[in-house]
């Protein structure tokens, strides 16, 4: 059993990875080859695309699509992505 929280409404891909203590919201999709750290948080409708490196305490909120190659580094747990495109 995974030690992360999925929603049962979104998709984590085989081959994707995922940290301990992550959350993913409603209608999310993690596609494989995503490398995703600790005690995350992916708000609602959030697309991570394979190839993208996330550490850990990253927070994306609601509607966001993280592309191919993106790479998001440790980041302190009161900065957040906004609904952005990155």
């Amino acid at each position: 059993m995974p030690d992360f929280f999925v929603h049962e409404s979104s998709y984590v891909d085989e081959g994707a990875i995922v940290g301990s203590g992550t959350k993913i919201w409603h209608f999310s999709h993690i596609l494989s080859g995503a490398k995703i750290g600790e005690r995350c948080s992916f708000g609602q409708n959030v697309s991570v695309a394979g190839g993208t490196v996330i550490g850990n305490n990253v927070k994306v909120q609601n509607n966001v699509s993280i592309y191919e190659g993106t790479v998001i580094p440790f980041i302190p747990v009161e900065k957040v992505l906004m609904s952005k495109v990155i």
